[in-house]
């Protein structure tokens, strides 16, 4: 922890134990601590049934329980309208446009670190605290704040937290940061949290089926029409189902009868194709990423050496990194990686530290 000044910090709730938890320790920390839940959709958004519990609203009413045990002030934030405009139609404007998005970066960088962070300045808070696995320090040499990765790998957040600006990571806490999940459990056990034993959120909150292609239709009440399977040679393969449905590197779900395995290798937004090929041909060596925000440094003068990461799970790669622009790079990785995805993050790291990220394009 390094924020302090006033020692007021306002902790982002989730209805989780990692928030919850987080609380605690902030609350333990000597601050004035206020929690925070952040609502973001109804049942209604999501499409589902009125009549079933919101997932929504019942972390809430966690959320709410666990402020109340720690013996600290509440609130809720109505962000929905903010979550739909910055979260959901730029997840539904990338799925039309060929891309496969991450959401929960988005909603880190414009829900938590923006309109929760502002919200905490207008009421007197000096910090805001999350639940993410992942660690903050001063760097006194060079002058800048950190983000390194969680003393649990196996947890370990930064990947998602790249777009923290230098102001936002003199004003957050990140109580787990040196902590694994058994113990911060077991912590919540010991003081007796509603939500100790609450499983792990979604992958993606608003798809709580999986169903991406589903939640698009309902939502934008669009249908997306079929079109062409092809091989890199434009060879017609069979009929896709909409180009929503698809990302670069699956085989599975794509409804043909092959002689031999094949992978989405590109989609054709303009023509509305899907172009397949063999898992050799989706292996390349450089990527270029844009809306690039330098955490570690400023804008280096010269290439740099740098392990690359370009999904949240994907296993880091050495590689060369030639800044290109104030926020444009290319990367060129040592050897070929598979399935590199327009509208993923590729993030780079120098041992544990950021060094920083941006949007594959």
């Amino acid at each position: 922890m390094t924020c302090i000044m006033n020692r007021k910090a306002l902790v982002a709730m989730s209805g989780g134990v990692d928030s919850s938890v987080a609380a605690y320790l902030v609350r333990e920390a000597g601050y004035e601590t206020t929690g925070a839940t952040m609502r973001l959709f109804d049942n209604e958004t999501i499409g589902l049934p009125s009549d079933k519990t919101c997932c929504s609203l019942s972390s809430i009413e966690d959320a709410c329980a666990v402020a109340n045990r720690l013996g600290i002030y509440f609130l809720v934030f109505d962000f929905r309208a903010d979550f739909r405009r910055e979260v959901i139609d730029r997840f539904i404007a990338a799925y039309e446009a060929g891309r496969t998005p991450n959401p929960c970066i988005e909603c880190n960088r414009y829900l938590k670190f923006e309109q929760l962070y502002t919200c905490g300045q207008e009421i007197g808070m000096d910090c805001i605290a999350t639940g993410h696995y992942a660690r903050i320090e001063r760097d006194t040499g060079a002058g800048r704040y950190l983000l390194r990765k969680a003393a649990d790998l196996s947890k370990d957040q930064s990947y998602v937290l790249y777009s923290l600006t230098q102001e936002q990571l003199a004003r957050t806490l990140f109580p787990l940061g040196g902590m694994t999940k058994q113990e911060v459990r077991a912590l919540a056990e010991d003081l007796g949290l509603v939500t100790a034993y609450k499983g792990e959120s979604q992958d993606i909150c608003f798809v709580p089926d999986g169903d991406y292609a589903g939640f698009i239709r309902n939502y934008t009440g669009h249908e997306y029409p079929p079109g062409d399977f092809v091989g890199l040679d434009g060879t017609v393969l069979g009929t896709h189902k909409g180009i929503i449905h698809y990302t670069i590197g699956q085989r599975k779900g794509l409804g043909l009868a092959l002689k031999k395995p094949m992978y989405v290798s590109e989609i054709d937004t303009v023509n509305n194709r899907v172009v397949l090929a063999d898992n050799a041909d989706l292996f390349t060596r450089e990527l270029t990423a844009a809306d690039f925000n330098w955490i570690a440094c400023d804008v280096p003068s010269s290439d740099l050496r740098a392990s690359a990461r370009i999904r949240y799970k994907h296993k880091e790669a050495p590689a060369t990194v030639i800044p290109t622009g104030r926020d444009t790079v290319k990367v060129i990785f040592d050897e070929p990686q598979r399935a590199v995805t327009r509208g993923q993050s590729v993030v780079l790291y120098d041992g544990d530290v950021v060094i920083g990220g941006g949007t594959i394009v």
